[in-house]
């Protein structure tokens, strides 16, 4: 059982993750069936943006070591060259609530500290709005910390409404591997799911919202 004492050491952490996302963030929600923008940010650190290459950006639930799709955003965006992704979060996948969590996966790139598992970026927990679902019991047991299933995953059973995204349950390394670092060009490219993303333009601001694989409650 992941305790919430060892949550709160690890989210203190936050500030050593990898792709910076700036939306959603703990303070910056969706709304489901509306539309919704998630962005990132080069953290300036080693491996780069380029090296991360391209990834699956999805909504995902769960905790530290399981997490459970819900819907998947996009099969496939190069985070270097562009910086954001416009989208309508189907309301149908969950219920109202801030267990929610935005899940990067490298096509290209492994972990650093275990090559059989992709490199992985995470956004903070962030709260959705105008839901019509539901989690089922296997669901809510990984959100409340508590599943016990091996690393490798089994197939968890998807919420009791209907949603148009499929549901799988997934196991996931105990690291994720950092990223920065990465000069953007402007790109725009529309996905098969509607999807839409946007050139990154040298951004600045302030870092947010990164979650590593370790620090997921």
């Amino acid at each position: 059982m992941f305790s919430k004492a060892a949550a709160l050491s690890l989210f203190a952490s936050s500030a050593f993750a990898t792709v910076f996302i700036t939306s959603p963030t703990q303070s910056i929600g969706f709304t489901g069936g509306q539309q919704a923008t998630i962005s990132w940010q080069d953290d300036g650190k080693s491996p780069s943006l380029a090296d991360f290459g391209d990834a699956k950006v999805s909504i995902y639930t769960g905790n530290a070591n399981q997490q459970t799709l819900l819907q998947e955003v996009t099969s496939g965006v190069n985070v270097a060259t562009t910086a954001s992704i416009q989208f309508v979060p189907d309301a149908s996948i969950g219920p109202n609530g801030d267990n929610y969590f935005i899940r990067v996966e490298s096509l290209n790139l492994k972990d650093s500290a275990n090559t059989a598992f992709p490199a992985l970026a995470f956004s903070s927990r962030f709260t959705m709005s105008g839901m019509s679902g539901t989690f089922n019991a296997t669901i809510q047991a990984q959100i409340d910390g508590q599943s016990t299933a091996p690393i490798g995953g089994t197939t968890a059973a998807g919420s009791s409404t209907s949603a148009s995204t499929h549901v799988t349950t997934t196991s996931s390394s105990s690291s994720a591997t950092k990223a920065g670092n990465a000069a953007a060009a402007a790109t725009s490219a529309k996905n098969d799911n509607g999807a839409v993303v946007s050139g990154a333009q040298s951004w600045m601001g302030v870092l947010v919202g990164v979650v590593a694989i370790s620090l997921m409650l």
